[in-house]
């Protein structure tokens, strides 16, 4: 699939719930929001047959997201059947760490070796102060039994003025032993709260900065293709750091991906209102010819960068909605 501006689209962030066991304050309020019956949610079925077709369409990585993905009843029955969809190369999951760790050797069997650690302080108490619950000790186990089964780690963390800025250096010498990805995310207005804020204190220039004034020397990375991050190392670390400009989007020119959130709505950018809602058609009784048809129409009038998605959007419906609905 290759959409209006000559992009190929291969990767798909599937969110199969907006439920989170966390209430971080950037992402929802702190009673939480209102979350979908789960009538409303894509069934497992539906899903299936939703892969199936895009991986026949050359849909060829998907990436598990929520809301907390592990909250959702029967995970790993979804994730062993995709596993085995001819075309799928990779599954990947992002999840807050809470509840994953029972689940690894599981995982491992199925082939899942990629993770994000959505993670946004190191320190027990900051971690709280910023989740509005103490579950820093489970998150803190994950990491390190992700680390210690060799998987493919990377830590999410966003960049929040007065928040957690002591934690970047010490985030960044994670990677003096580990060989874990860092990545530092500039901060976004979705946060569920019905306001946006045009003003971001911490940009992925001034991250850069700050990183490079501690150490000195800091040694630039050759991105991946498609890659959000913009990729660096401290010499002599076994791990690495990067910094996602999801605020400035610096990084729209290469993106290859789409999203389906937990009620079926699909977005071809992070900051667009949705185009159209797959559950509504599947209910309808719409083909699969039908299905691929309403998806490729929509990729081939994609906005170019996220600030034209956001453009787009109704005049009344800003971008405040909370990460958790949309897939992180």
């Amino acid at each position: 699939m290759i959409d209006n501006h000559g992009r190929k689209i291969d990767y798909l962030r599937l969110a199969i719930t907006d439920k989170c066991n966390l209430r971080c304050f950037y992402c929802m309020p702190e009673d939480g929001i209102s979350f979908k019956p789960k009538k409303e949610l894509l069934s497992y079925e539906e899903i299936i047959r939703l892969m199936h077709l895009l991986a026949s369409e050359g849909i060829s990585k998907i990436r598990i997201t929520g809301g907390e993905p592990f909250l959702r009843k029967d995970i790993m029955y979804l994730l062993s059947t995709l596993s085995k969809i001819q075309g799928i190369d990779q599954i990947a999951i992002t999840t807050n760490g809470t509840l994953t760790e029972p689940y690894l050797d599981e995982l491992v069997q199925l082939g899942i070796r990629s993770f994000n650690l959505s993670l946004d302080s190191i320190d027990p108490t900051r971690f709280a102060a910023i989740t509005r619950r103490d579950s820093f000790t489970s998150v803190w186990k994950c990491y390190q039994s992700m680390i210690n089964r060799g998987l493919q780690v990377k830590i999410n963390c966003v960049v929040m003025d007065g928040q957690n800025i002591e934690d970047i250096i010490p985030m960044v010498e994670l990677g003096k032993t580990d060989p874990v990805a860092v990545r530092f995310i500039e901060e976004m207005p979705f946060n569920g709260a019905g306001k946006s804020s045009d003003e971001l204190t911490w940009n992925y220039v001034k991250i850069i900065q700050h990183i490079q004034h501690h150490f000195g020397n800091i040694v630039r990375l050759k991105d991946p293709a498609n890659s959000t991050s913009m990729n660096f190392q401290v010499p002599g670390f076994t791990g690495s750091f990067g910094v996602i400009p999801a605020y400035s989007r610096t990084f729209c020119g290469t993106c290859n991906r789409i999203r389906l959130t937990p009620d079926g709505t699909l977005k071809t950018c992070l900051y667009d209102q949705g185009v159209f809602n797959v559950r509504d058609l599947i209910r309808a009784g719409a083909t699969d010819a039908e299905l691929i048809t309403a998806v490729q129409n929509a990729i081939g009038h994609r906005a170019k960068d996220g600030f034209e998605a956001e453009q787009n959007r109704d005049p009344y419906n800003f971008v405040s909605e909370s990460m958790a609905t949309i897939g992180g």
